[in-house]
C-alpha cells in the first residue's frame, strides 16, 4: 500500500534524527537475503544498541538534504537492490561488525559502504574498519601487554626464591 505524504514525511523526520544522533552508518544491500536472517540481523543490532532501518533511496537521499555527501549520493544512484542502514550510536565499528559477520555468512548480504562521522567511506574501507577489533578488546590487549613484563618479573623472583630456600 502507498505511504501517505504525512507518512513519508515522519519516515524522513525520523531518518534525518537517526543521522543527527549517529556515530556510523553502514549501507547494506539485502536484495535477496530470506526474511528470517534479516530479522536475525535487526534483533542482533537492537541488542548491541544499534539499529537497522530498511528505507527507499528516495527517502534517504531526502533525508541527506542537510548532511549532502557527495559520495554517499553517488554510491545511492548505483544501488539497484533494495537498501538497508545499520546505524551505530555508542561507537564507530559496532554495526559494521555485526553486518560483516552476517554477509560472511550469507552471500546476498552485501556492505555497499558506510559513514563515519561526516565521511563517506567507500565498500574496502567500511569493511576495514568492521574487522577492527572492539574497543573492550583493544584495552584488554593493552592491560595485557602492561601487566605481562610484571607478571614475568614476579615469576623470576618467585623461581630465585624458591630455589635459595632450597639450598
Amino acid at each position: 500500500m502507498a505511504k501517505t505524504k504525512h507518512q513519508k514525511e515522519q519516515m524522513i523526520k525520523e531518518l534525518s534524527e537517526s543521522i543527527e544522533k549517529q556515530k556510523a552508518m553502514v549501507l547494506v544491500d539485502f536484495g535477496g537475503v530470506k526474511s528470517d536472517i534479516l530479522f536475525a540481523l535487526r534483533n542482533k543490532l537492537r541488542e548491541a544498541g544499534c539499529l537497522l532501518k530498511v528505507v527507499k533511496k528516495t527517502l534517504f537521499q531526502k533525508s541527506l538534504e542537510k548532511r549532502w555527501e557527495k559520495g554517499l549520493m553517488a554510491k545511492l544512484g548505483e544501488i539497484k537492490n533494495q537498501l538497508a542502514i545499520a546505524f551505530s550510536f555508542d561507537d564507530e565499528t559496532t554495526a559494521g561488525r555485526i553486518c560483516r559477520q552476517f554477509s560472511k555468512e550469507n552471500v546476498n548480504l552485501k556492505i555497499l559502504g558506510g559513514v563515519v562521522g561526516n565521511e563517506f567511506l567507500e565498500k574496502e574501507k567500511m569493511i576495514e574498519l568492521a574487522d577492527l577489533p572492539s574497543r573492550e578488546e583493544l584495552l584488554s590487549r593493552l592491560a595485557y601487554v602492561l601487566i605481562s613484563p610484571l607478571t614475568r618479573f614476579a615469576f623470576v623472583l618467585k623461581s630465585r626464591s624458591e630455589k635459595s630456600e632450597k639450598s
